[in-house]
């Protein structure tokens, strides 16, 4: 998976959990996290903090269980 594709992901999304994205690309979450860790030192994503909900709207996560990260727009000049 390059880091690319992540972000395109993000970017249609907008925002999406940990385990969402390393179920959509088939990697371990540990290294995903290092490439979204990566990302945010960029100001690419950025993590939204705990109990943030999913917005799934089935509320059977606990959600300080769920680590979510969101696009960040690139502003307009």
């Amino acid at each position: 998976m390059l880091i690319s594709e992540l972000l395109r992901y993000l970017h249609d999304n907008q925002r999406a959990a940990l385990r969402d994205l390393a179920s959509h690309f088939d990697i371990e979450p540990e290294a995903l996290r290092g490439m979204l860790e990566l990302l945010e030192r960029r100001g690419r994503v950025r993590k939204l903090p705990a109990n943030t909900p999913c917005a799934g709207g089935c509320c059977s996560c606990d959600p300080a269980s769920i680590e979510i990260y969101e696009w960040i727009a690139a502003e307009q000049n």
